[in-house]
């Protein structure tokens, strides 16, 4: 390899927006995420519907669904 063409690779913390704290190696200095894998809802497991507005219940009337959880 050539001297003085690679960035340098060194450790770094990376923070996500819900405070956790992943430690890895970067040529970037300071990375701050949205979602990491401890808040996204595919990894979590912890899946939010949001109702905005009565969204849902139109849908279901629409196509005339009705809701099995009830």
């Amino acid at each position: 390899m050539k001297k003085d063409v690679h960035p340098d690779y060194k450790p770094v913390v990376i923070t996500c927006a819900c405070g956790n704290k992943i430690e890895t190696m970067s040529t970037v200095d300071i990375t701050h995420i949205e979602i990491c894998s401890a808040c996204h809802p595919f990894f979590s497991g912890k899946q939010k519907l949001v109702d905005t507005a009565g969204r849902i219940e139109r849908f279901r009337k629409k196509y005339n669904i009705k809701d099995a959880g009830k």
